[in-house]
């Protein structure tokens, strides 16, 4: 799990931060799973999961060491108190 800060990708607009807080990543057996905007789940992807924000949406995720990776919002959670989002396995090891 890292720290983070999610900033919220949009087009011309100055990046600010959406949330702080810490991150987990999540994975299924089976990556034909079905997320939360109805997208089949995919361990190889760069997406992630949060309780708010718009499916589709685009999130630059900035971890403690400096590492970053843009995430695409396809699902909702996390559902684990003090964590503020879920990121898929690929996106996670990007971070690490």
């Amino acid at each position: 799990m890292f720290e983070l800060v999610v900033l919220a990708l949009i087009s011309q607009q100055p990046l600010l931060p959406v949330v702080e807080g810490t991150a987990s990543y999540y994975t299924v057996a089976e990556t034909s799973s079905i997320t939360a905007s109805g997208e089949p789940f995919r361990n190889d992807a760069y997406t992630c999961a949060m309780n708010v924000g718009e499916f589709g949406k685009y999130f630059l995720v900035v971890a403690e060491n400096g590492r970053s990776v843009i995430c695409r919002l396809n699902d909702r959670g996390p559902f684990v108190k003090g964590r503020v989002i879920d990121l898929s396995r690929a996106a996670m090891r990007a971070l690490h």
